[in-house]
């Protein structure tokens, strides 16, 4: 559905914006609303929130967790009125994407900011799953090396990761040729699944490891660092970290356009966004202060790949099959939007360039529909993506770093500006009133903080490669 952009010359009616609404059945429920949040917000940065804490201590790394889950739930609150146009109860027009609403609420020029933005960040989430999956096969290697020549055994294996990224790669590369990600349901599922199997447990290992030890690690101040501007740095670098596992507001218009009226959507959508947010902090403050807590200031960066757990080694082993699992198709989720986005643009500009427009089928199992389809333009496209992402992830194997970075760059416009801005004009707040005031300086605290992350993130990936 193309909207055209609204201007100062020009008002768009409601009639005008009427859309074919190609849902002829919505049945969402509370119930399942929250299960789509839940599902799409509990991945891998999960694993680095026992880290973050421990940059933070403490009194910061909780208040942290909370601050990130009220910013989270207050954007998903704002973005739940935008659902509908140009009334939020009684709008004619749903706005089934995020995208959408940034352009009809703030013109074709933020929608594209909004676009770089998102595409950053889902390239980025490929860089990301690709350093953890190679990290996740070392650590499955040196579990069972501990387990075979004793917990004081070198095991090692290199602190080179490069040969686990290149299997990873050559993986995606095959992968990458599905047609889109509806063709593969039953991988999404297994992706879910292994999500929830590895948190619960590294949970579950953190909280036996303070059991044996009979004794709750950390402090106040969190991990010491070489000197106090380093420390301050490490911080942000970790707000970045928390940063990277919250938000949810992408996928929160496509959430609440699956569920059925009455009761309006938008009040089921903030019901379900408080029950999730609830639940994912309860589930975060698990990961991340049970695993401070269990390894004090020696905590790893990811809290199933350092060398903290031993034994049992097979449920080690099993918790980091389950996350290598996981990112197989986690990769495929962030990167087929971008796949569709570029396709959809050359097929327009070039409709009748046979590199383009060709396609061969293939039968396959596990299929649906039992064939692939293969197009020339496609497989070169998504191989040199994949090849991108691997290259850049060899040259930054840094987890935490990268998520920081990630987090930084995307919170703020995705989860905070944008939110804010369309929730302006839709209630039509005057200028320096109360309202417009305090969501103004919000926005402004939170890109303040963001700001720093990014700082300190990078600060901290040249660090890593330069130090």
């Amino acid at each position: 559905m193309d909207i055209k952009e609204n201007d100062e010359s020009r008002v768009i009616t409601p009639t005008e914006l009427q859309p074919h609404d190609s849902v002829s059945a919505r049945t969402g429920t509370l119930w399942t609303a929250v299960t789509h949040i839940i599902t799409g917000v509990i991945g891998a940065g999960v694993l680095s929130l026992a880290w973050a804490t421990a940059k933070l201590g403490w009194i910061a790394g909780p208040a942290a967790l909370i601050a990130f889950a009220g910013v989270t739930l207050l954007s998903a609150f704002l973005l739940s009125d935008c659902y509908r146009f140009p009334d939020p109860d009684n709008g004619p027009l749903r706005l089934n994407s995020y995208s959408q609403a940034v352009k009809l609420y703030l013109g074709k020029k933020n929608e594209i900011v909004c676009g770089v933005v998102v595409y950053i960040s889902l390239f980025g989430c490929g860089i990301a799953y690709t350093i953890v999956t190679a990290t996740c096969i070392r650590a499955i290697m040196k579990s069972n090396c501990y387990h075979r020549e004793g917990h004081n055994a070198t095991c090692s294996f290199g602190d080179n990761n490069n040969y686990f990224m290149l299997l990873f790669g050559l993986t995606q590369i095959f992968m990458s040729q599905i047609p889109n990600f509806h063709n593969m349901l039953w991988l999404s599922l297994v992706a879910a699944i292994m999500s929830f199997t590895y948190s619960f447990i590294g949970m579950g290992l953190a909280l036996g490891k303070i059991i044996e030890k009979r004794k709750i690690e950390g402090s106040v101040r969190g991990s010491p660092a070489e000197n106090r501007g380093a420390k301050v740095w490490l911080a942000f670098q970790a707000l970045g970290n928390i940063a990277f596992s919250y938000p949810f507001s992408i996928i929160l218009l496509e959430i609440q356009d699956t569920l059925r009226s009455p009761p309006a959507e938008k009040e089921t959508m903030k019901k379900a966004s408080t029950v999730a947010v609830f639940i994912q902090t309860f589930f975060f403050f698990c990961c991340g202060c049970f695993g401070y807590a269990a390894f004090g200031d020696l905590t790893p960066g990811n809290l199933l790949t350092g060398s903290g757990f031993y034994e049992p080694f097979w449920l080690v082993d099993f918790a980091n099959a389950c996350i290598v699992l996981h990112l197989v198709g986690g990769y495929q989720v962030y990167s087929q939007p971008i796949f569709a986005a570029v396709e959809r643009w050359l097929t327009m500009k070039y409709p009748q360039n046979k590199f383009i427009a060709s396609f061969y089928g293939f039968k396959l199992p596990l299929l649906r529909g039992g064939t692939l389809r293969l197009n020339p333009m496609r497989m070169c496209l998504r191989t040199m993506y994949v090849l991108i992402t691997t290259g850049v992830a060899v040259m930054f194997p840094y987890f935490n770093e990268v998520l920081g970075v990630l987090g930084a760059i995307g919170f703020w416009p995705l989860a905070v500006y944008f939110p804010v801005e369309m929730c302006i004009l839709q209630k039509k707040i005057p200028s320096w009133t109360r309202p417009w005031l305090l969501l103004r300086g919000f926005s402004f605290v939170c890109l303040l903080v963001c700001l720093l992350s990014l700082v300190g993130s990078i600060y901290g990936l040249v660090g890593a490669k330069f130090g």
